[in-house]
C-alpha cells in the first residue's frame, strides 16, 4: 500500500480541459462543471468530478487499520448496485479516498445507462482488506502503478504521462521520488488542473491529504518526480472483472522489491 506522504513508505497493508467552468470553492468542493460533448470520456470525467461533491471534507488523514476499517464500512452492495456512504470513511488515506470516488462514479454511470452494476461485480468492488495486488481494491491500493495496471487489465481507459493531455477528473498517481515499489513515496489523487503563480507552476488535485483528510491541494509541479494519469473511458468494462486474475503478481511483489519506469510502461500500456 502506498501513502500520501513525503515520508518513507508505511508498513500498514490494510490499508485546460474540454469541461468548461470548473470552479473550485472553499472546502474542496466542485461548484460547477459543464460538458461540451457527449462522449463517454467526457461523461466519465464529469462523473468523477461529481463524485467528489459527495465526498466528506476533512475528517483527518491516517494510514492505519482504523482508516481501512472505516473504508470497508463505507462501501456496500444492494440488488441495484453499490451502496456508498463516504461520510463514515474517517479517518482516511489517499488511495481509499480516490477509490471511493472511482466506485461512486462507476455506480452512477451504470445507473445512468439503465444497467446497474451486477451483483457479482458489486461484490468484487467491496473493500475487505485485500492484500496488495489482490482483486480490484488490492490493485488500486498497491504500490507502483496500481490504478493504471487495473485500467490496462480491464481496458477501463487510457494511461499517459503528459500533463498537456490531462483533464480535470483524470486519476493521477504521483511519485514524489524516482523510487517505484518497496521504497516509493507516492500519492493517489484526482487531477483538477494547473496554474502558474509568480512564475511557479502548480498542480491542483483532490484526495485525502495530510493532515486534514478529504479536500483539495496545490503542490509545485517540480515536487513531482513522475506522474501517471489514468482516464476512465470505458466504465462498462468493470463488468469484465470476473476475468481479472485473482492476484496481480507484479503489484503484489512491489511490497518487497523495486520496479523500473520501463517496466511500469510495459505493464500499463502507455
Amino acid at each position: 500500500m502506498f501513502v500520501n506522504s513525503l515520508l518513507p513508505h508505511t508498513p500498514f497493508r490494510w490499508v485546460a480541459c474540454i469541461a468548461v467552468g470548473l470552479l473550485w470553492g472553499m472546502g474542496g468542493r466542485v461548484e460547477a462543471v459543464e460538458l461540451s460533448g457527449e462522449s463517454s470520456r467526457l461523461v466519465a470525467n464529469q462523473a468523477v468530478l461529481e463524485a467528489i461533491k459527495s465526498m466528506p471534507v476533512g475528517g483527518r488523514y491516517a494510514a492505519n487499520a482504523a482508516a481501512s476499517a472505516a473504508l470497508c464500512k463505507a462501501i456496500g452492495k444492494t440488488p441495484m448496485g453499490l451502496e456508498i456512504d463516504a461520510g463514515v470513511a474517517k479517518p482516511s488515506y489517499c488511495s481509499g479516498a480516490t477509490y471511493l470516488v472511482f466506485v461512486t462514479a462507476l455506480d452512477q454511470l451504470s445507473k445512468s445507462r439503465g444497467k446497474p452494476i451486477s451483483s457479482g461485480t458489486a461484490g468484487a468492488l467491496l473493500v475487505r482488506g485485500q492484500k496488495d495486488g489482490a482483486g480490484v481494491w488490492g490493485r488500486w491500493n498497491a504500490n507502483g502503478p496500481g490504478t493504471a495496471r487495473l485500467f490496462s487489465e480491464l481496458k477501463l481507459g487510457s494511461n499517459f504521462t503528459d500533463f498537456e493531455k490531462a483533464q480535470p477528473g483524470d486519476f493521477l498517481k504521483i511519485f514524489w521520488t524516482e523510487e517505484i515499489g518497496r521504497s516509493e513515496r507516492g500519492h493517489s489523487v484526482v487531477y483538477l488542473g494547473r496554474r502558474t503563480e509568480g512564475g511557479i507552476e502548480e498542480v491542483h488535485f483532490w484526495s485525502s491529504n495530510q493532515p486534514a483528510g478529504f479536500g483539495d491541494k496545490w503542490v509545485r509541479k517540480t515536487a513531482i518526480a513522475r506522474a501517471l494519469f489514468s482516464r476512465l473511458e470505458n466504465p462498462e468494462r468493470i463488468e469484465q472483472v470476473e476475468n481479472l486474475p485473482a492476484v496481480d503478481g507484479y503489484l503484489a511483489g512491489l511490497l518487497s522489491k523495486a520496479s523500473t519506469w520501463e517496466d511500469v510502461r510495459s505493464r500499463c500500456g502507455f
